[in-house]
């Protein structure tokens, strides 16, 4: 304040307008999993959420992917991940996949942006007393995807709004799976607790007549299931390319697996390539194009394992969707009809019958999304629900999402005004800022109704939402009631015919 004791002109600026609220980003996921390194600068980032901007980002701070190596012996009967080549049956298998490195390319090929990263460690063991990388490889688990320490560290980042664990199908057991639902009913409790964040969920690959979905509902649990939503099936990619597969990935060390020598027998010149391997003679891309120019098996072989590198949880995909939808449209817009980039097909073709029940559940209540192709259109996400899917409340994905960017908007926007006089001039200055904010997003298309006291209503007051006692105790009590636009999930054409006019 001036000291007006001297005589002369004096200027006072005074704030015409209330502050303003400003939405806050909706779409920034942080991917929890494995990668082949975390540095930065010199600097050891596992363990520590870390932002990028792109896929070339991940590759200098995060390094490459890992290589997979798939055991193959002969199939016995009903055996699974089976396919013959020269009238032979092979059974092609591989422990411990790693999915994140192959889940950040789907997610930038459709639409991803800006993320975190959470590498909880790298694809191999460490020596404990060098702190070297050591040949044998790191077991995913839930004990270290979804540790204190992951839940600690993300607490302290507000951006994130999406979490992604695409690492999480790994831990599955083939009995009751109680590590793999463990991991997203942490989650779940995690984005409750911050009420900032969604999860987004796979279900087990698999044929329905497997029970995948049953036994997904029953394991994730009733908890917080309005802070998440789960899709399903996994999906056939080509981010893998063929340069990346060749006889590295193929497991001779392991029990029962067969050898080149074993898989190629018959495949004449195949042989002389072999020797040229076991004797170091050429480098691994002559020998591999060796391999394909005089085997019939073993090109089976390579198009099996990139066939299988290339199913992928549709997790990451859907992140990617999530960002474009809201960058576009806006956090809104349900995340569906909406095609899914660098896929072919999705690994099971779900009908419009069997949908049914995945959509709406009349016994559990948990939606389950579908993922369908749709001929001459390509392959759609077809569901935009939560978990919570017979809810009223929060049975659709955008809804939910909508009211946690209202609501982290508004709370750091209000976080400005605490310790201010809990008085009039106060609440007209708080009301102004929230129905301003709210007008902006009527506009936008976000909140339903004709006009803007249609859609949304803002109280703050002695005698409206406080009582005397209220302010003796130093609360202020805001009431902000919301219209969110609902997507048309159900659109019904009726067709009545009627009598000649003239």
């Amino acid at each position: 304040m001036a000291d007006y004791r001297t005589p002369g002109v004096y200027i006072e600026e005074k704030n015409a307008f209330p502050g303003s609220a400003v939405a806050v980003n909706t779409a920034v996921p942080v991917f929890i999993g494995y990668t082949e390194t975390a540095i930065r600068n010199g600097k050891d980032l596992t363990g520590s959420p870390v932002r990028i901007s792109s896929f070339a980002e991940y590759h200098e701070i995060f390094g490459g992917g890992f290589k997979h190596k798939y055991k193959i012996e002969i199939a016995g009967k009903n055996a699974s991940n089976t396919f013959t080549s020269n009238n032979v049956k092979y059974v092609l298998s591989t422990k411990n996949r790693f999915y994140l490195y192959d889940a950040m390319r789907l997610f930038y090929s459709n639409g991803g942006a800006d993320c975190y990263i959470f590498s909880v460690g790298g694809y191999f063991e460490k020596d404990s007393n060098t702190g070297l990388n050591t040949e044998t490889v790191n077991k995913v688990s839930k004990d270290t995807l979804s540790s204190d320490k992951v839940w600690y560290e993300l607490k302290k980042e507000i951006e994130p709004t999406l979490i992604v664990i695409p690492d999480a199908v790994s831990c599955a057991d083939g009995d009751k799976n109680t590590d793999f639902y463990s991991i997203y009913q942490q989650v779940l409790n995690h984005c409750a607790n911050m009420q900032s964040c969604f999860g987004i969920f796979d279900v087990l690959d698999g044929e329905l007549a497997d029970n995948v979905v049953e036994n997904f509902r029953t394991g994730i649990g009733t908890t917080f299931l309005n802070y998440g939503a789960a899709y399903y099936p996994w999906l056939k990619t080509a981010v893998v390319p063929a340069s990346e597969i060749d006889h590295l990935n193929i497991d001779e060390t392991s029990a029962g697996a067969l050898t080149l020598e074993q898989l190629l027998n018959n495949d004449g010149q195949a042989k002389n390539v072999i020797a040229g391997i076991r004797n170091n003679i050429g480098d691994t891309k002559s020998q591999h194009q060796g391999l394909l120019a005089s085997s019939p098996t073993y090109v089976s072989i390579i198009n099996e394992i990139r066939s299988n590198l290339n199913t992928l949880p549709p997790s990451a995909a859907m992140a990617g969707i999530y960002t474009l939808i809201d960058n576009s449209r806006g956090v809104w817009k349900a995340p569906a009809n909406v095609s899914v980039s660098n896929v072919s097909a999705p690994t099971v073709n779900v009908t419009h019958e069997q949908q049914a029940d995945l959509n709406v559940s009349p016994t559990t209540g948990k939606s389950i999304n579908v993922i369908r192709p749709f001929p001459g259109i390509g392959t759609l996400v077809w569901g935009g629900r939560t978990l919570d899917g017979n809810s009223q409340d929060w049975r659709y994905i955008n809804v939910r999402r909508t009211i946690i960017m209202i609501e982290q908007s508004l709370k750091l926007a209000i976080r400005a005004y605490v310790f201010e006089p809990n008085t009039a001039d106060t609440w007209i200055t708080i009301s102004s800022m929230i129905n301003n904010f709210l007008n902006n997003l009527w506009k936008q298309g976000a909140l339903a109704g004709a006009a803007p006291e249609q859609a949304f209503d803002v109280q703050v007051g002695l005698g409206t939402t406080m009582t005397p006692t209220d302010i003796l105790d130093g609360k202020m009590l805001i009431t902000v009631r919301l219209a969110i636009s609902r997507p048309a999930e159900f659109i019904i054409l009726t067709f009545q015919q009627m009598q000649q006019q003239s």
